[in-house]
């Protein structure tokens, strides 16, 4: 107040300041302030646990006390938290164990994080004497994370951050890796790295320096230690059968956590394998952790003392009443206030108008921030409509990939030497998705923050301009279109490997509520080893005009696709020939049922892979189609019972109608706009 009166008021006014001045003075020798109220006490809250091991005869809470996501389990056999699950495929695999119960890490009101102790043991066992000797695995860390529910991305993230996490995911993690990514500035295969809120480490220590190996098979002890108040952290590590303590530190600087920290956090371990394999087994494990909180003392005012105070004011208002034309304020008095009101009203003034320029100005850097904030390799960012017309060479002929209703798919290299492939949507297709061009963008997010070995990477986005792009990897091998309706023959394993690859990607994108609403051929991509991947996402269905219709349905198209893409697969052919070949041939759906009317579904099998063919898998994989071309109502299966089928060839299908359904659709076309030549016009 003030500095307000001295910088704001008319230097007519400088008595009226001086007043001010004075006044404020007085305040602040005769009350003054402090950080707590007199009605709060600090006192120190400590939690601690210990697990001597993890084996259910000493520890029957075991599961109570500690959570288990993702790829882990308990070992009793070794008393061990073990990361990944032995009894199934260890392959791209990541796991968590959590303790069950937040803790207390940080005070809100002086944002002083808690100190804390944890002391555990650890071995990691590669699966193979030569990957051991070679390679490593992954690692394991010690994290901590927002919530207990949350499981990271698997290979070189180590199960510590997946893509759905925002900019702003409160996570503090101590890796202990044995695999060298450069993407990440690893420097070795044999370090630790400390983490804060990203994969990639803020300071990394070789642990090579301290004549340790942690991918030799030995058993490891690691001590961790932070000062809240001194924001320091201490990591030491040594074989856990040398019972002395480690005299000198491995790490130990200044770090202050609380960015990176809620004020209750939960704490535990997690791990991840890609191609390399490698078993992480968590021993023992000791937490500590003391952080400051404040004792509100009840208020020494009692209710007796309200009673009498509003008595005594009663009976003293007849007599107030009588003297108040005796004890009128001075005029000077009144001046005071007033000028203490005009004071305030121009402060107030003076903030609001401040912060409204701030908003402005940071209303306009918005973009600008996001567009430039280091973020970690291949995590999905925004892109600016520069940056994607400078890979592209300004969307040149040269680079065009293909077109379809929606867009055309350009060719592009960004700046750090990646190429995507970039699909640029039409003006036509935005201006029919004029009022839903919000919920496109939330549709792109939400695909770009999911990962699966058969869905092809979304790197970014671009709104700007009044123009909406995606950028994906770019696949070298092309569309699968190119290779089933080109000039070369696709072998049969081949097919049948891309049918299954393309239902464990829609069985994995309907588990997470999302669909792809845009399969076809030409959206399945082939990497170098012929792994089918899905792109070119739909994002919106072409002709819904209701969310609600639109949620209901996608998964159910998705299914009808299926069938009619596992059609063109095994007969090589499209789904629609307008003027080639006979008549009755040229519908490729109507075809395949009139074959398997007469039973001689055979026929329907592509001729240019000659002998080199699995008759009895390919008109198994026939019928699966036919069966994903039922109404919903009549018969049609999930992906995931798909997949089953097409994973369990010995397995029974449900028996095919004899006839082929009136309808093959169960949507009506002047409802929803949704029909093409499959959907209605049977």
């Amino acid at each position: 107040m003030i500095g307000i009166s001295f910088v704001l008021c008319h230097a007519a006014m400088a008595s009226l300041s001086n007043i001010l001045l004075m006044f404020c003075l007085f305040n602040l020798l005769a009350y003054p302030v402090s950080v707590h109220s007199a009605g709060e006490v600090p006192i120190n809250v400590t939690k601690h646990f210990s697990f001597y091991n993890f084996s259910f005869s000493n520890n029957p809470r075991l599961v109570h006390d500690v959570k288990l996501l993702g790829s882990a389990k308990f070992s009793n056999e070794k008393g061990a938290l073990q990361i990944p699950n032995e009894s199934e495929d260890i392959r791209h695999q990541a796991g968590r164990g959590i303790y069950s119960f937040p803790i207390r890490l940080l005070d809100p009101s002086t944002k002083t994080p808690a100190s804390f102790q944890t002391t555990f043991s650890f071995q990691m066992n590669n699966s193979t004497a030569s990957e051991q000797a070679a390679y490593g695995g992954s690692g394991l860390t010690f994290i901590i994370v927002p919530d207990e529910f949350t499981v990271g991305r698997s290979g070189p993230w180590l199960g510590m951050l997946n893509d759905a996490c925002e900019n702003d995911y409160k996570a503090v993690a101590v890796e202990f890796d044995t695999r060298k990514n450069p993407e990440f500035g690893d420097p070795n295969d044999n370090h630790v790295g400390i983490n804060l809120g990203t994969i990639v480490s803020t300071k990394v220590i070789n642990v090579s320096d301290v004549g340790l190996s942690l991918k030799d098979g030995s058993v490891y002890r690691a001590w961790i230690t932070y000062d809240g108040p001194q924001r320091r952290m201490d990591i030491r590590l040594g074989k856990a059968n040398q019972e002395d303590y480690p005299s000198k530190p491995m790490f130990s600087e200044s770090m202050d956590l609380s960015p990176y920290l809620n004020e209750y956090m939960f704490v535990g371990f997690s791990a991840s394998t890609g191609n390399h394999t490698q078993i992480h087994n968590l021993l023992s494990w000791n937490f500590t952790s003391t952080s400051q909180a404040f004792l509100h003392l009840p208020s020494s005012e009692s209710c007796q003392g309200k009673i009498l105070l509003e008595n005594s004011t009663a009976a003293t208002e007849p007599t107030n009443s009588q003297k108040s034309s005796k004890n009128e304020p001075p005029r000077s008095f009144l001046i005071f206030v007033a000028a203490v009101a005009l004071a305030l009203a121009l402060f107030l003034g003076f903030y609001f108008i401040s912060k409204h320029r701030r908003n402005a100005a940071k209303l306009n850097t918005s973009v600008e921030t996001e567009l430039h904030m280091p973020r970690p390799p291949n995590k999905p960012r925004r892109f600016a409509f520069s940056q994607l017309s400078t890979a592209t060479r300004s969307f040149s002929e040269i680079e065009l990939l293909g077109s379809d209703n929606r867009g055309e798919y350009y060719r592009g290299k960004l700046s750090g030497g990646s190429q995507v492939a970039v699909k640029r949507f039409s003006a036509q297709f935005l201006s029919t998705h004029g009022s839903d061009k919000k919920r496109l963008l939330k549709e792109i997010k939400g695909i770009s923050h999911v990962r699966h070995p058969n869905l092809l990477p979304v790197r970014g986005w671009c709104q700007d301009n009044h123009e909406i792009m995606v950028a994906y990897d770019f696949v070298p091998n092309g569309s699968l279109d190119k290779w089933l309706f080109g000039a070369g023959v696709l072998p049969w394993t081949r097919r049948f490997k891309v049918i299954k690859d393309v239902a464990d990607g829609l069985s994995f994108l309907h588990t997470k509520q999302l669909a792809h609403k845009n399969l076809k051929c030409s959206s399945v991509f082939l990497d170098v080893n012929f792994r089918a991947v899905l792109g070119d996402f739909g994002f919106v269905l072409m002709g819904a005009e209701s969310k609600h219709f639109e949620s209901q349905v996608c998964q159910g198209a998705d299914v009808f696709e299926f069938g009619v893409l596992v059609l063109e697969v095994i007969a090589g052919r499209v789904r629609d020939e307008k003027e080639e070949g006979n008549p009755e041939e040229r519908n490729l759906l109507g075809y395949a049922w009139n074959l398997h009317q007469i039973d001689e579904k055979v026929k329907l099998v592509d001729k240019r892979m000659g002998s080199l063919i699995n008759l009895e898998q390919a008109i198994r994989a026939l019928e699966i189609g036919l069966l994903c071309t039922l109404n919903e109502n009549k018969g049609r299966p999930s992906m995931e019972q798909v997949v089953d089928f097409l994973l369990n060839m010995d397995k029974p299908i449900p028996e095919l109608p004899r006839t082929r359904p009136v309808a093959l659709f169960p949507y009506n076309s002047a409802n929803t706009g949704l029909c093409n030549a499959y959907s209605c016009t049977f």
